[in-house]
């Protein structure tokens, strides 16, 4: 995919073109590895630590037509919400799961959530769509790289509670992927971050899972002024 192409990814208009090009009865894709690649990592750090008999509330970001959030439900998940800013897919799984409760979509850009209150997620999960705001030098992301995954960074973390946690799966190496999650070092944010290396499907390169979550402002502020301390000598 040329650079051109990579910047169309993260504009609404190119995926209702694209949700509407393969209709409502079809998926377009499924990202970043299936529910069936990614249970193992997902029992580690949702199903044994949330059960689904803690009821915790899911935001999914930049859902798509995955089908991570039946599967999900399948689990016994039942307080889900899936955003995405394409109206197309919106409408298409609003209709297609009408009779499933439990699980909500509603059309919203992931970089400016208002409609979500803040500390009010227990779980968040992202499998592509952080990645299609990147183009560009991983070594030095363009600018509107940096506004737009600054903004999604921020407003996941202004959205969940203090005991929440962020799973984001990925292809890219977590060298790349950690100074945007932590917002480049611009209105940064502060979590904790494990990487579990997942390995590839069928022989294909690794994938990435990343559990990021909230340290606390005393935490944060402790490891800043040891990392001043180490920096001044």
């Amino acid at each position: 995919m040329s650079d051109a192409e990579a910047k169309r990814l993260a504009h609404s208009e190119y995926w209702d073109d694209r949700y509407a090009e393969v209709g409502s009865d079809k998926r377009a894709h499924e990202w970043f590895r299936s529910f069936n690649d990614l249970e193992p990592f997902f029992d580690r750090h949702l199903f044994q630590v949330r059960g689904p008999e803690t009821a915790p509330k899911i935001l999914h970001l930049g859902s798509g037509d995955s089908t991570i959030p039946q599967d999900f439900w399948r689990k016994g998940y039942k307080d889900q919400l899936c955003v995405d800013f394409s109206s197309v897919v919106v409408e298409t799984m609003s209709k297609r799961e009408s009779e499933t409760g439990g699980i909500n979509w509603k059309q919203a850009d992931v970089r400016e959530m208002d409609l979500i209150p803040s500390e009010s997620v227990d779980i968040a999960f992202d499998k592509g769509t952080l990645d299609a705001m990147i183009h560009g030098s991983p070594w030095d992301p363009p600018d509107d790289v940096l506004d737009n995954t600054g903004r999604y960074i921020r407003e996941v973390f202004r959205v969940l509670k203090s005991d929440a946690v962020f799973i984001y799966t990925t292809y890219r190496q977590p060298h790349f992927i950690k100074p945007l999650l932590e917002c480049g070092g611009v209105d940064c944010v502060d979590w904790d971050i494990q990487v579990d290396i997942l390995g590839g499907a069928d022989g294909s390169f690794d994938y990435y899972g990343f559990v990021l979550k909230k340290l606390s402002p005393a935490f944060a502020a402790s490891t800043e002024r040891e990392t001043q301390k180490v920096d001044s000598g």
